[in-house]
């Protein structure tokens, strides 16, 4: 029996919604011919009843389910009204939400007729025959008859809360959504104390702001007022997904609210966001500057700033919630959390792929509504969504929708009906709710909550409400937006909104609202004179701590040869079932004489060995990149397809001597989104080594904003450490100017304050040694980001490749001497200073003409340019007595690569009476030619010029 007592055999059971529609369509083609429709269709419409075969017979009842409904005589215009009621049930379903009371300030008037009866010549009296299951087989119990089932879906799909499913393809899906809507079971049933819970928490934000408002005039704080409800909503999203198990409750956000969610869901005193507006000291000031390691040195404004708090209630397990640091550049936080929620549920302690368990963490993202169509990352965050190395199990979206960006409206700002609509490209479902609807809020929370819990999938909820003020607290909105504000003005808050209808339904009496408001406010006065009078004109000293200056510490990164040796023959050991590639399994086992006396290491094999060597002593590695697990210039293949199953084998996850985890993926065509992720990754999982690797070294400009605002800046914005590596393959090859510059002159002009480490190697023992420094000093408060300009044409020439004893006796060096030159002392009239290919092409050259006399030339790869080697370079030069000249050579033009950034620091320790010059290409506003032919003559240009003795 269904809900409604109908018999089980009825023949409509597990049709509604548009299926139904098209079934009783289809039975009408039956009806005038049976042979027009299948025959499985043709046995179910013999059990619906037989078609008319003479007019007589036209008014039996062609459909059991119009039969059952009491009409006695069905001519066909009746069961187009029934096919009519089914498309006016899905109707309501699909657009639905065009009619929906969502916006507080305007009403939608416009579609209105949408829904109309008489569009589709349907009537009350009608509708009351037909069955209820036909069109809402989910309808509570109280919906007895069609009219009731088309008003239900009317409330359900109309009022303050607006469903968008259709694009969600998966039918399981899409029935457990229709079903848990319709049938009411997501609408949480509040006690009387949770509606007096929900009204304290609504004059708490609404009392904070008043309060900063009045208190703090002119100072900018980016309210929350229209948009109150997030914090609730917040609050209920945290105790749900935490009382479900959750460990780590992750959220993004921009400074919009951002204040009072520090306030109230992240629980930061009113006492310490009071003292950062008056520059005051707070006895309860945390000395830890937030979740991300020691206090940075230079700050950030206060709406920039995250926290966490720790969560540790009655029959719940210890969580933290996490809000993390976020700049101006407003959704870029996105993949950034999403970073921190994926590290946060993986376990890397085993060798393997990590094994992850998406219950552990939850990540909240809000975003505005203006950027959530109008910002590319956050297309390139939901993409990640369900993609095998960067799903976290779904992610909550929340727009934080007032409708205006900035001073810009909504018909300038996006092309689509709402601001979520880009979501609907990933079947990500959507609710719009009306922010001055308080408990409508809540249940949409709990609807997500359950969603995630079952599909691991991302949900969106659009709040939708307004912003009081303008943009900032300095901005007069009615200058751009007059009638609009002239309408808001005149709005009720959602906490007066919510006072009245508790007042109505007698659940508190007329005086308790303000009462509760005078209460929050004395206690926020009283928090303000606690720290009122602390107020300090001092500034804060902007040095970083020593551990930063004092540079990183020294670390051994030798191996013995015999432990590399007996690594790369674990790695060569496949399983038996396994045929690898053939032309690839010959290159790999080549890698065994690479052991034998005299052999060398290439560069790809000390990466290999690098990683294997990390993964030994205990450190897990994550390694992404498009292409990366084969590499951009087929040398990694870290991953092994067979050649007969396409199964998959990764010798560094099955090695016996690994007692961490390795994972690596090949991304997706994103760099300013995985960039993200990686970084959040990173900072979340401090001991495991995260690299990300560009497929050519400038298509790292594509994440320019994670570079400027968090990778090189997190450090001393917020404390937030980072032990990120980036790969980006760089030299002139003649490939034109994309695949040539890594752009490294971008990063060294954000170097500072020992912020990160810039290399450029040249051998493959540098490369093997600096990665294993990197792994080292993860967890060490000195940690930094470790940008690599790594070879593409080097990576097979034998000239990069290196010694044993240089694996085994060596470490990294930050200056690299050529060998065979540079002997007499006083001799040497000219030292040339290079870095990266163009070495290569120097030794050559010298190699090449080994016959003449280089006694007054001295070659030095200055391997890694910030931090600048000054001592090293500086004893270098002091060697000789008769030093004449010092030159700089690089390939890239004279307004790229090192130079503007070493000219300087070069002259600084050049000694007196020797001349500094240049030798590269001139300034060029393109990175490097783009015919082959005028790259070589230049580049032959610049290697000659740096090896002729001046007369």
């Amino acid at each position: 029996m269904s809900s409604k007592g109908h018999k089980a055999e009825e023949p409509w059971q597990g049709f509604h919604g548009p299926n139904l529609g098209v079934a009783i369509e289809l039975y009408e083609e039956y009806s005038k011919n049976p042979e027009a429709v299948e025959a499985d269709l043709r046995e179910l419409f013999d059990i619906w009843g037989p078609p008319p075969v003479d007019e007589q017979q036209s008014n039996r009842s062609q459909n059991v389910a119009v039969a059952d409904s009491g009409v006695s005589a069905a001519s066909p215009d009746t069961v187009r009204k029934f096919v009519n009621a089914v498309k006016l049930a899905d109707m309501i379903r699909r657009k639905g939400h065009l009619v929906s009371d969502i916006n507080p300030i305007s009403k939608n008037e416009t579609h209105t007729h949408l829904l109309e009866l008489s569009q589709y010549d349907l009537t009350e009296e009608f509708l009351k025959q037909v069955p209820v299951d036909m069109l809402c087989p989910y309808a509570p119990a109280h919906v007895k008859n069609g009219l009731d089932a088309i008003n239900h879906l009317k409330a359900v799909y109309t009022k303050t809360t607006a469903f968008e499913f259709n694009h969600v393809h998966d039918m399981e899906e899409r029935e457990w959504l229709m079903k848990m809507v319709e049938s009411g079971m997501y609408l949480p049933n509040l006690t009387k104390q949770q509606r007096l819970n929900l009204l304290k928490r609504l004059t708490q934000v609404e009392g904070f702001e008043k309060f900063v408002h009045r208190t703090f005039v002119g100072q900018k704080r980016f309210s929350i007022e229209g948009l109150d409800m997030l914090v609730p909503m917040l609050d209920e999203a945290v105790r749900e997904v935490v009382h479900e198990g959750t460990q780590n409750v992750l959220i993004g956000m921009a400074h919009r609210g951002r204040l009072n969610v520090l306030a109230h869901t992240l629980s930061k005193p009113y006492k310490m966001i009071f003292s950062e507006f008056l520059h005051a000291p707070s006895k309860d000031q945390d000395p830890s500057g937030g979740s991300k390691g020691i206090n940075g040195w230079t700050g950030d404004v206060k709406y920039h700033l995250g926290a966490d708090r720790q969560i540790r209630e009655e029959n719940t397990a210890e969580a933290t919630v996490s809000l993390a640091n976020n700049p101006s550049h407003l959704e870029f936080v996105s993949p950034i959390v999403e970073g921190y929620a994926r590290a946060a549920q993986e376990v890397r302690t085993s060798k393997g792929f990590p094994e992850q368990t998406v219950s552990k963490a939850y990540s909240i993202l809000i975003h505005g509504d203006a950027a959530f169509p109008g910002q590319g990352i956050v297309t390139e965050t939901l993409n990640l969504s369900r993609l095998k190395g960067y799903q976290t199990g779904g992610s909550l979206h929340i727009i934080a929708n007032n409708n205006i960006g900035f001073t810009t409206e909504t018909y300038d700002s996006r092309s689509t009906t709402y601001a979520s609509d880009p979501a609907k490209g990933f079947e990500i479902p959507i609710i719009h709710v009306n922010a001055d609807d308080p408990e409508a809020c809540l249940a949409t929370i709990h609807l997500a909550v359950q969603y995630r819990k079952r599909f691991k999938k991302d949900f969106l909820i659009d709040l939708i409400g307004y912003r009081r003020l303008g943009h900032n607290e300095m901005d007069e909105p009615a200058v751009t937006q007059p009638h609009t504000y002239h309408l808001i003005r005149k709005h009720p808050t959602a906490r007066e909104i919510y006072v009245n209808q508790l007042t109505e339904k007698s659940v508190i009496d007329s005086k308790y609202g303000d009462e509760l408001d005078k209460e929050v406010q004395d206690y926020l006065q009283t928090q303000y004179d606690d720290v009122v009078g602390n107020k300090s004109n001092q500034i804060k000293e902007m040095t970083p701590p020593d551990v930063v200056v004092n540079g990183l510490p020294r670390v051994k990164t030798s191996v013995p040869i015999e432990l590399l040796k007996e690594i790369n023959e674990d790695l060569l050991k496949w399983p038996e079932s396994f045929s690898a590639n053939t032309k690839l399994e010959k290159i790999l086992k080549r890698r065994l004489l690479s052991f034998e006396e005299n052999g060398k290491i290439d560069w790809a094999l000390a990466e290999t060995l690098a990683f294997a060597t990390i993964l030994h002593d205990g450190t897990p590695i994550r390694l992404s990149g498009q292409d990366s697990e084969r590499g951009t210039f087929a040398h990694r293949h870290l991953v092994l397809h067979d050649r007969d199953t396409n199964e998959m084998h990764t010798p560094l996850q099955t090695f016996d001597k690994a007692n961490a985890s390795f994972a690596v993926y090949n991304s997706p065509l994103s760099e300013q989104a995985v960039v993200g992720f990686e970084y959040g990754y990173n900072v979340h999982a401090p001991e495991t080594l995260v690299l990300w690797e560009a497929q050519f070294g400038d298509f790292a400009n594509g994440a320019q904003v994670m570079f400027d605002q968090w990778i090189s800046a997190g450090r001393a914005k917020w404390g937030q450490k980072s032990g990120l590596v980036i790969l980006l393959p760089h030299g002139y090859e003649g490939q034109g100017p994309e695949h040539s510059s890594g752009r490294v002159e971008r990063f060294l002009v954000l170097a500072a304050e020992n912020n990160w480490t810039i290399a450029n190697c040249t051998s493959a023992a540098q490369y093997f040694h600096i990665l294993r420094r990197q792994a080292k000093i993860l967890e060490k408060d000195a940690v930094r980001p470790l940008i690599i300009m790594t070879p593409k044409s080097l990576l097979r020439n034998q000239v990069v490749a290196s010694t044993h004893e240089e694996f085994s006796e060596s470490e990294f060096l930050p200056v690299f001497e050529q060998t065979g030159l540079g002997s007499n002392t006083e001799q040497v009239e000219r030292i040339v200073l290079c870095s990266g290919k163009v070495a290569i092409d120097l030794s050559d050259r010298v190699k090449k003409n080994e016959d003449e006399n280089w006694d007054w030339l001295h070659i030095a790869r200055v391997e890694e340019l910030y931090p600048f080697p000054k001592k090293q370079i500086r004893e270098l030069f002091a060697r000789y007595s008769n030093l004449k000249e010092i030159v700089w050579v690089q390939e890239e033009p004279k307004n790229m690569g090192a130079w503007p950034y070493i000219e300087s620091r070069i002259r600084e320790i050049t000694p007196e009476g020797t001349a500094v010059s240049y030798i590269g290409r001139t300034h060029r506003s393109s990175p490097a030619e783009g015919d082959p032919v005028a790259h070589k003559k230049e580049q032959e240009r610049i290697v000659t010029e740096s090896l002729t003795r001046k007369q």
